[in-house]
């Protein structure tokens, strides 16, 4: 898969960066008037001034230094959520030349690298360098296999396919270095051709760029995997009197499906440019051949770098961008999706994971499954999955017709018949579950059948948060063991009410982002109202339930990491509970706190803790271990060390419920006669790259036992 992203050094996106121009002073929001006589006055007077070459200036040449981060990131998973991944990250120091009125030469003297995962990426050249002169009047990227052709809007050609808005003024600097700018939206008269969108800084006094942050439109992109791509580029007024490159970020953004997986691979560069000298006579043939090359292996060996290169790499790297950079990517993205949602597509084979089309459990067995995703354009868009257990004879699946508008939000009608989880928390990846059920009985899921049908609009960026409502009509049924292990017995299911009921649902998302400190916060909340319609009865079991009243459940999942050097910090928290009516005499099976097992509670059996509350909160210390490298031919080298993870464990459980039934062993062994705690201790060992997860546990409580435990890491759940 990485392989696919990666494919040609190609990929692209919304530039997740920080640029500073100084502290602002006096700043004036302006009415948005598009072509108003100052706006086209203003860029045309930065047209000319670009078209001197600063040939007023008295700047001749000028030799440079730049020191900068090429990194490939990988983000996957359904509604790519969550952050981009690091996967391979380039360290490089240039030599820049530059010479009137526009040769420029770069040189690489300074280059080394770190693989976080195997991959065989290849960049093209000029991703490995700096844009001098704030790109020619034609612009070229990737070499020209990316985009091409494309006009700059402060070019001949530009004034005529562009328009321009004067929408903000504001001051830069302080004390004699403090100026005026003033941002200008450009935005291209035709959408559909190869073109533009975003912002330029303008000094009004010389019509100098101060900065430019751009994406480009659809139509643009020679590359049809090419979802977006995103520039910002900084000048800084260099000894009083030039205005020369400073701080520059590109990052290109290649999206695909693998079967209807959303995968998305980005290449992001990073630069710092300064030390500069001028007028120093530099020879115009040294500026003959490739604009960018690289210095001997010799010399590039032997160029001093301190720490190591994740140690530099810059932290906010999955930060996101300044907010008037935000606003102004957010509109050339929306532009981008906007043509995407447009246009019709033939239906393709659809998964969401790779146990979408086989899995096993101890209810259906081994199950079989596909789907198919069709977008018909205009923002519609309709899903079918299906699945069939060759244990519970079962056809199992939903289908799904929604809108999506182009800022990410969505409304989607629903219908499916399906095994829902108990519990807040995955203990196991389905993948590795599905071996471990089969072979040896061990069974991590706590499924029961819903069938249902509603509604379920999604928002985007609500608050720092994705948001979902939804609201559906179900009827929720118990299921049985009807599966046979290799070797070993599965525990009993969890004979949960026969109910119908009403189901309203918001969710909260907040994807793992930069927060306070230099912590990395990721959150899940969700509040839910389950309404049964009618009497209900336990199936099996001879307790009748009788009238189930409403019942209100909120549960919270966060993780907090923070890095310190080499080393990394990571505490995750859960808590839970269900209150309502009957909640304490006869609460909903559905509704209840299940802990126990990997994630919730190491140490102790699966879901072998239950209440109508609960909580856990878990510390865990990452520091370097020891590992054996060795070579994966072109797609790098396994590194030399892994992680080790002790760690640190609670579980708190309330009040035991009058009806609660265990699925491992006689009724009412799962559950407390008093609140509870249970402690317990362990250490894992993550394999380079973070792909395998090694546990040992033990519980210090009340049924507390040694437990070993292999998975993926759970970054990679989303793909098994």
């Amino acid at each position: 898969m990485l392989q696919f992203l990666a494919a040609r050094g190609r990929a692209a996106a919304a530039c997740v960066c920080v640029v500073v121009v100084g502290p602002a002073f006096g700043r004036t929001v302006l009415a948005q008037t598009w072509n108003d006589p100052r706006s086209l006055t203003l860029v045309a007077g930065a047209t000319q001034r670009r078209a001197e070459q600063l040939a007023d200036t008295g700047l001749a040449d000028y030799r440079a230094t730049a020191h900068g981060y090429v990194t490939f990131l990988a983000q996957l998973g359904e509604g790519l959520r969550t952050p981009p991944k690091v996967i391979k990250a380039d360290e490089l120091a240039l030599e820049v030349y530059w010479h009137a009125p526009n040769l420029s030469k770069q040189r690489i003297v300074g280059r080394r690298d770190t693989l976080l995962l195997p991959t065989d990426i290849a960049y093209h050249r000029d991703h490995l360098g700096i844009v001098q002169n704030n790109f020619p009047n034609i612009i070229r990227i990737g070499e020209g296999d990316e985009v091409a052709d494309v006009p700059h809007p402060l070019s001949p050609a530009g004034l005529r396919e562009y328009d321009f808005a004067l929408t903000d003024s504001f001051a830069i600097g302080a004390g004699a270095q403090r100026i005026n700018v003033y941002e200008i939206k450009v935005r291209p008269k035709d959408d559909k051709k190869p073109r533009i969108a975003g912002a330029i800084y303008i000094d009004p006094s010389g019509g100098q760029v101060v900065r430019m942050n751009f994406g480009f439109t659809r139509a643009a992109f020679l590359d049809n995997a090419l979802e977006a791509l995103s520039i910002v580029l900084e000048n800084r007024l260099v000894g009083g009197r030039f205005w020369l490159p400073s701080r520059q970020e590109i990052e290109i953004e290649r999206r695909g499906t693998w079967l209807d997986y959303p995968v998305r691979g980005i290449i992001r560069g990073r630069w710092e440019i300064g030390d500069y000298q001028f007028n120093l006579s530099l020879p115009p043939p040294m500026f003959a051949g490739p604009e960018i090359v690289q210095a001997p292996p010799a010399e590039l060996r032997g160029y001093k770098w301190s720490g190591r290169v994740l140690d530099s790499l810059p932290p906010d790297v999955r930060a996101v961008s300044e907010p008037d950079i935000a606003r102004v990517q957010s509109e050339v993205r929306q532009l981008v999706r906007a043509q995407a949602l447009a246009r019709a597509q033939a239906a393709t084979l659809s998964a969401r994971n790779i146990s979408d089309f086989a899995r096993f459990d101890r209810a259906e067995g081994l199950a079989f499954g596909a789907g198919l995703s069709k977008q018909f354009g205009a923002g519609v868009v309709a899903n079918v999955r299906t699945r069939y257990g060759s244990a519970d004879k079962l056809v199992k699946g939903g289908v799904e017709l929604g809108l999506s508008r182009p800022d990410g939000s969505s409304i989607r009608a629903f219908a499916s018949r399906d095994y829902r989880d108990l519990g807040d928390v995955a203990e196991r990846s389905t993948a590795v579950n599905s071996i471990a059920a089969q072979e040896f009985g061990s069974d991590y899921t706590d499924p029961y059948l819903v069938r249902a049908a509603g509604l379920k609009a999604e928002a985007t960026s609500l608050l720092g948060f994705d948001a979902t409502v939804s609201g559906a009509v179900e009827w929720q049924s118990p299921v049985s063991v009807r599966a046979t292990a290799v070797t070993g017995t599965f525990e009993p299911t969890v004979p949960v009410a026969d109910v119908h009921a009403l189901r309203w649902a918001l969710d909260l998302d907040r994807v793992p982002s930069l927060w306070l400190f230099g912590t990395e916060l990721a959150m899940h909340a969700q509040a839910r109202l389950v309404v049964p319609q009618g009497p209900a009865a336990l199936e099996p079991g001879p307790i009748f339930v009788g009238d189930l009243g409403p019942t209100l459940r909120g549960s919270l999942v966060a993780q907090l990491e923070r890095p310190f050097g080499q080393t990394r910090l990571v505490t995750s928290a859960t808590v839970a509970g269900v209150g309502g009516q009957n909640t304490v005499d006869a609460p909903q099976r559905t509704e209840l706190v299940y802990l126990g097992g990997p994630v919730s509670a190491p140490g102790y059996d699966f879901h072998s803790l239950v209440s109508n509350v609960g909580a856990t909160e878990h510390l865990e210390w990452r520091v370097p271990a020891p590992f054996v490298p060795f070579s994966l031919g072109r797609f790098g080298r396994v590194p030399a060390r892994g992680s080790f993870a002790p760690y640190a464990h609670l579980a708190l459980i309330g009040q035991q419920p009058v009806v609660c039934t265990s699925s491992v062993g006689a009724a009412g062994s799962r559950c407390p006669a008093v609140p509870q705690l249970y402690p317990s201790f362990g250490a894992a060992y993550l394999l380079p790259f973070d792909v395998l997860r090694i546990d040992v546990a033990r519980g210090v409580a009340r049924g507390g036992r040694w437990t070993f435990n292999v998975d993926v890491s759970r970054e990679f759940w989303s793909i098994f």
